[in-house]
């Protein structure tokens, strides 16, 4: 009676025998806990996409050089004095805070699509290496501000992913779904939300994360539509003005 007491029934198809109840785990693995994220990666990421946009040739900037970057270093630097380490707390109108830094960086780098398509609809001279420079700088803004979107996205942000009421996730990423592939307690950091971005920039769909939710669903949209508008518009371009 012992034994059977202690057995357990593990994943699909799988013996059963003594070890973790799969079933618990596979529950909790869509709404573990974070321990709480240092903001190290997030910001050196926004302070990537502010120097690919200042290194954007002029044509491509919306408005004078620096009146862009400075209005989101504006945002940046009290997001930073608040709170420059691990993120386990915040107001609301430091989230708000956040929000509006992507929202500048998106809008910033869209504008800059924009102009780099008319510039080509409408006749503009530009070298082919210029034009590919723009496109890789406008590209790779695109897949870090989509990491940034999604990392406060999912599960309401980092800090709501620290506080012990669950909530459904945005992202269905593997371990959640086969929790005995990963370590017990396995929550989303920066980097997975980074790859999410990148992997759907490049393949314009999801690939091993699912959305779930209508939010992330219309952003993985215009994540993919911006790329694709870059690379099918833009570089095709480029290319032929190489050649």
């Amino acid at each position: 009676m012992a034994d059977d007491q202690n057995r357990t029934k593990g994943p699909a198809g799988a013996a059963e025998g003594p070890g973790p109840d799969w079933r618990q785990m596979a529950d909790a693995a869509w709404g573990y806990q974070s321990p709480g994220e240092s903001r190290l990666l997030p910001i050196a990421t926004a302070v990537t996409a502010l120097v690919l946009y200042v290194a954007l040739p002029d044509r491509f900037l919306v408005g004078p050089r620096f009146v862009v970057p400075a209005l989101e270093a504006a945002v940046l630097v009290p997001l930073v004095i608040a709170s420059p380490n691990r993120i386990t707390r915040e107001s609301r109108n430091l989230r708000g805070v956040g929000l509006t830094l992507i929202g500048l960086i998106n809008a910033a780098n869209i504008g800059s699509l924009v102009l780099l398509v008319h510039h080509l609809l409408h006749g503009g001279t530009a070298s082919g290496q210029g034009l590919i420079y723009g496109a890789i700088a406008i590209w790779v803004t695109n897949v870090l501000v989509f990491a940034l979107w999604f990392w406060e996205i999912d599960r309401g942000g980092p800090v709501a992913r620290c506080q012990p009421e669950r909530r459904h996730p945005d992202f269905l990423f593997p371990q959640m779904g086969t929790p005995q592939c990963a370590p017990v307690g396995w929550v989303p950091s920066f980097f997975d939300y980074l790859w999410v971005s990148f992997t759907n920039a490049s393949a314009f769909s999801p690939t091993d994360v699912m959305p779930l939710t209508t939010v992330v669903k219309m952003a993985m949209l215009v994540e993919a539509a911006t790329s694709l508008t870059t690379i099918a518009v833009v570089a095709a371009r480029a290319v032929n003005i190489l050649h």
